[in-house]
């Protein structure tokens, strides 16, 4: 017998299973062409002619990427016979109708170092379900057995296989045959093949591997799973504060160390990481600098989702339509809220200070303040519009759009408070997370296997919060998620005996600026973003134009990695300066009136009479903190 990764789906004779699954083999085949040889075996296909399919994104990241454009070739045969095949549309294909076994064989070419698609070279291979398995449309609920074979070449000798897919006849870190209950488990389950270190630790009794590929000198691994440990077990204990039981077997931490880099994808039993290998630890370094622990929230965000948005869905994502956008104005809550939580289970599980807690959510509250977008856009239709707008930003995008990670996360602190606040400290946005987790989330994998799945929808917040907290969230959330006001946080903190000083109106010398973002351009000032209403703005420049000089004086490269701070800075805010700017090919002259520069410094603090706050009986935030 066999159970199936906390799906409740048992294989009771193997041979059967086999004989009806759907089959995979996959082979770095070229490591410096970044080939990947696929092969795909279906025992019982369509009499009309079989359709498969690639999928055009990967849950998680909401953009249409088109991963089928990475297919080379493309064949069919059975019982020893060319079998047609025919291209429906850019992701779909169709093979005649065929006697007996079809196979399919094709390449994948994998170039794409993110966490997202797929990549071979000499030093690792690593790939998502969703840019190398064709789906078999009809029989997507069938077991789907994959052989991940050896490249026949030296420098994978040594190779190791990493991956939270159930083994079949492979052994743990090996060569061989694995085993997902359908299609959706399989692509839910990325591989890492190479020479990685390895180090594991147990979270409330289940098995986690921490995996990290890629030259990191001296790295502190026990460190780092000492840490990430104290994460898990938290995140565990917050949604089962009973039982502390995981809802899977086991977890997989798959991590690329690279020179600059940074992000993360949830799976349902992992995650893939890409950070810069500096802000892993060494083992002569004992403080947590800001990068290792940028690096653990990147690991808390990725490990809520575990429970947020893989078992807890938006109702459009419980049945995965992966040809096409799939649309939801939640994505405040699944992202957002886990954006929330990330920082918070890091002073929870005793990681930081307060006091550094305080910084973060400063710097989170500095970035949505400072973005005019977010008086055009909510965070509801910001979600909606994720596979256009969020996902594909431009030089317009700080003036048109508001994020629903930063904004979303400060919903969920403004939310949490005043849920605090209205039930004098008797319930909180914990109330709310459990009870989305006990009516969605718990048995979601199960009733899956059934058919079943539901995901919230988008009407039903409100009344789950009311359930849940016993307050009414209709006014909060017409104005602050489906509206555009900005969150009240400096009053709902003052009810906490916190402060959120501006710290920019107390400056003693005023910055002269702009208004613009510059990066370089070889050695040129290129303006990447003009912000609007701003003096740049003002004086018809546009983001592409290159800055060359201001009042006369060479603008460089330089200048441009200060933000022009050393430029201005024999300047006052009032004054007037000619720019010379070329765009395209053109020379512009035109004159600009600085002005003061109007980034937030808001910075938190506890109130110094804080101490007797918090012996009244309104609600403390050491509570929030240390819930």
């Amino acid at each position: 017998m066999r159970n199936i990764i906390k799906n409740r789906i048992v294989v009771k004779n193997k041979e059967s299973t086999s004989a009806s699954a759907i089959k995979y083999s996959i082979v770095p085949k070229d490591l410096a062409g970044h080939l990947y040889q696929v092969s795909l075996q279906i025992s019982q296909p369509d009499p009309a002619g079989q359709i498969v399919m690639l999928p055009a994104w990967i849950p998680g990241s909401y953009m249409v990427r088109e991963f089928s454009r990475n297919i080379v070739q493309l064949q069919a045969h059975s019982a020893g016979k060319k079998i047609a095949v025919k291209k429906l549309d850019k992701h779909t294909w169709q093979a005649a109708a065929c006697d007996g076994v079809l196979t399919l064989e094709y390449e994948v070419y994998a170039w794409d170092l993110s966490v997202r698609a797929a990549h071979l070279d000499q030093q690792h291979g690593f790939y998502n379900g969703t840019s190398v398995f064709l789906q078999v449309l009809g029989q997507e609920m069938s077991p789907h057995i994959v052989d991940i074979q050896r490249a026949d070449d030296a420098a994978c000798k040594t190779w190791r296989v990493a991956t939270s897919l159930p083994e079949l006849k492979a052994k743990r870190y090996g060569f061989g045959t694995y085993i997902a209950a359908n299609y959706d488990e399989l692509i839910d389950h990325p591989v890492e093949m190479g020479n990685f270190a390895l180090a594991s630790f147990e979270a409330h009794g289940v098995p986690h591997d921490f995996v990290v590929t890629g030259t990191v000198p001296n790295i502190d691994l026990q460190r780092i799973t000492a840490d990430v440990k104290k994460i898990c077990e938290t995140q565990i204990a917050f949604f089962e504060p009973k039982t502390k039981r995981a809802p899977m077997d086991r977890y997989v931490f798959m991590t690329m160390a690279v020179g600059d880099g940074y992000g993360g994808l949830e799976h349902r039993a992992s995650t893939a990481l890409i950070c810069n290998r500096s802000d892993l630890p060494a083992k002569h370094q004992t403080e947590i600098t800001d990068g290792y622990q940028n690096f653990l929230g990147l690991c808390s965000h990725e490990y809520f989702h575990t429970w947020n948005v893989k078992r807890i869905k938006p109702a459009a994502f419980a049945h995965y339509d992966l040809r096409q956008e799939n649309y939801t104005s939640l994505l405040w809550l699944f992202e957002g809220f886990t954006s929330y939580y990330d920082d918070l289970m890091l002073v929870r599980s005793g990681l930081i200070s307060e006091a550094s807690y305080f910084k973060l959510v400063s710097k989170t509250i500095n970035m949505v303040m400072r973005g005019s977008g977010r008086k055009k856009q909510s965070v509801a239709e910001s979600s909606f519009d994720a596979w256009t707008k969020y996902y594909r930003q431009d030089e317009n995008s700080p003036n048109a759009i508001v994020s629903y990670y930063t904004k979303g996360s400060l919903v969920g602190l403004a939310l949490d408070l005043t849920i605090r606040i209205e039930t004098a400290g008797k319930k909180s946005l914990d109330d709310l997370m459990r009870a989305l987790w006990q009516k969605f989330g718990r048995d979601f994998y199960q009733k899956t296997a059934l058919g079943q799945q539901q995901g919230l929808g988008e009407n039903e917040i409100e009344a789950i919060i009311q359930q849940a907290t016993g307050i009414n969230a209709k006014r909060f959330l017409d104005r602050y998620v489906r509206g555009t006001e900005d969150l009240p946080l400096s009053k709902l903190f003052e009810d906490f005996g916190v402060v959120l000083n501006d710290g920019s109106k107390s400056a003693k010398i005023v910055k002269p600026v702009l208004g613009v973002r510059t990066g370089k351009d070889g050695n040129d000032c290129k303006l990447v973003n003009v912000y609007e209403g701003r003096a740049a703005h003002r004086a018809g420049l546009s983001a592409g134009d290159v800055l060359i000089a201001i009042n006369g004086l060479r603008v460089s490269a330089a200048d441009a990695a200060d933000g022009l701070t050393n430029a201005l800075s024999r300047y006052s805010v009032g004054d007037t300066v000619q720019l010379h700017v070329f765009r395209r090919d053109e020379l512009m002259l035109v004159q600009a009136k600085l002005q003061s520069d109007d980034v937030p410094a808001l910075a938190l603090a506890l109130e110094e009479h804080s101490k007797a706050v918090l012996q009244t009986k309104r609600p403390s935030y050491q509570r929030v903190v240390k819930a």
